[in-house]
């Protein structure tokens, strides 16, 4: 029997946070997301939180483009993933995030991977991202005031 690894520290309570709920992403494990012995690769589950972001934003009528169209490119500098339990192929399971909050120009997401019942924990993660100038290639001082803005609509839901 596995021992029950602890959640991140961020993100032990599964209770929403003050920012806002938690936004669901469904994913399933297909075949060539695993490895011969059919558990999904691990950076698989980096991937879908990726997507899970993405479609966050979307969900309040960000498209991750437009940010970027915005001279903004938010790229990830720090990621911290706990792994509890695998997700074997052909299952299904949810990508739970959330905007922590933001610091500066770090934007911090936390995250849970689960089943689509909630019982199961299959991952934990937290991922940093900040502002970089997509022309200069160099880290913001500020957030853009227009790219602040629309984060700031995660923090009100």
């Amino acid at each position: 029997m596995n021992p029950q690894l602890e959640p991140t520290s961020a993100i032990a309570k599964t209770s929403l946070g003050a920012t806002g709920d938690w936004f669901d992403h469904p994913v399933h494990a297909y075949p060539h997301q695993t490895d011969y012995a059919g558990i999904v690769w691990h950076g698989t589950y980096i991937s879908w939180m990726e997507e899970a972001r993405v479609k966050c934003l979307q969900s309040i009528g960000i498209g991750f483009a437009d940010l970027v169209a915005m001279g903004c490119d938010l790229p990830v500098v720090d990621l911290s993933v706990r792994y509890h339990r695998p997700v074997q192929m052909g299952m299904d399971a949810v990508v739970r995030t959330r905007m922590a909050k933001m610091d500066g120009i770090r934007i911090n997401w936390d995250y849970q991977i689960q089943s689509l019942d909630g019982i199961e924990l299959y991952v934990t993660a937290q991922v940093t991202l900040v502002a970089v100038d997509r022309e200069k290639g160099k880290i913001l001082r500020q957030l853009p005031p227009a790219v602040r803005e629309v984060l700031m609509k995660l923090q009100a839901e």
